[in-house]
């Protein structure tokens, strides 16, 4: 070849290298280190207003709407997990308790393991509550009937009272209660992260439909939510927020309708707040991992879980045994 043919070529490579990897050192030193300036006027209001949020007036409110004896003790939180159960699933919360909720520590940092769920329909079940409350002292209750459509209100209670009575927490993962937690795992990926604020991980959803059937129970009107897709979000079997997207979510929840679904009404508020969800394969969304013992060390959560799956993975993944490559 001639010269210039091979200068040509030389410059192509050099031109496919520039855009393969330039792009990602933009990102990395550039847009991600803009001033606040360039960001959205509502978003700016909304982090500010959470930066000076005063504790002491929602103090008072909430503890009318919120019955708990449940407390953060004024201790210093890594990971707080707020498990979303419904009344009348008390087995499956004891389970939950003797299995990976059990943990109150991690690599040396503190976990506490808290669950959250509305007033029961039935009289019985609520003394069942009040004597569960009573006994293990992390169960906190809304003052709303649980119900499929007051699980928006539920997922709100646990953000209000995170940032309320545990200010402390430096980590809040909200998780369901059929979901496998992998403690140990999901610390040290955490105390790895070098991004220290706007931290909302989970398995990332992408352009979601809300439901325009006015026959499904899952309805969204137009009115009450009229873009044609979801911001990204993540799924809500389980995800991670810092402390300053729990309270920016708080913030930005008094002007977003409650008639959509949590995970998304969460979605939503962090949008608005100009907070970019964060995706990790390693939250398995709705989806059931197949057991595998060094699957189960390595993954955050698995959903779908069965009472005595748990038992038998928790204490396999718990055996101190290490994993080959």
């Amino acid at each position: 070849l001639r010269t210039h043919q091979w200068c040509f070529i030389f410059f192509n490579i050099l031109l496919f290298h520039m855009l393969l990897f330039g792009a990602d050192l933009l990102e990395e030193y550039f847009l991600q280190s803009l001033p606040l300036s360039y960001t959205d006027a509502k978003a700016l209001e909304i982090r500010e207003r959470a930066r000076k949020l005063d504790m002491n007036p929602l103090k008072a409110n909430l503890s009318y709407a919120v019955s708990s004896a449940a407390t953060c003790s004024g201790k210093e939180i890594f990971l707080l997990i707020l498990v979303c159960s419904s009344p009348e699933n008390r087995t499956r919360r004891n389970v939950i308790r003797q299995t990976w909720g059990n943990a109150t520590d991690a690599r040396g940092y503190a976990v506490l393991t808290l669950f959250a769920l509305g007033k029961p329909a039935s009289v019985t079940t609520q003394l069942e509550i009040d004597e569960e409350s009573q006994k293990h002292r992390d169960v906190i209750e809304g003052s709303f009937v649980d119900t499929p459509e007051t699980q928006t209100q539920k997922m709100v209670m646990s953000v209000e009272w995170a940032v309320t009575f545990c200010p402390q927490a430096r980590y809040i993962l909200k998780a369901d209660d059929d979901v496998f937690v992998g403690v140990p795992s999901l610390a040290g990926y955490l105390l790895g992260l070098t991004q220290l604020e706007d931290v909302y991980i989970g398995r990332v959803i992408h352009q979601a439909v809300p439901d325009r059937d006015p026959a499904s129970p899952g309805f969204v009107p137009t009115h009450r939510y009229a873009d044609e897709f979801y911001p990204d979000y993540c799924q809500g079997s389980a995800f991670v927020m810092s402390q300053d997207v729990a309270r920016k979510v708080y913030v930005a929840s008094k002007e977003v309708p409650l008639s959509v679904p949590p995970d998304t009404f969460v979605g939503i508020c962090a949008k608005r707040a100009g907070i970019t969800p964060i995706h990790s394969s390693r939250f398995a969304g709705e989806k059931h991992i197949s057991y595998n013992r060094c699957c189960y060390k390595f993954i955050f959560t698995s959903s779908n879980m069965k009472e005595d799956e748990l038992f038998k993975d928790w204490r396999e993944t718990s055996d101190g045994k290490g994993c080959s490559l």
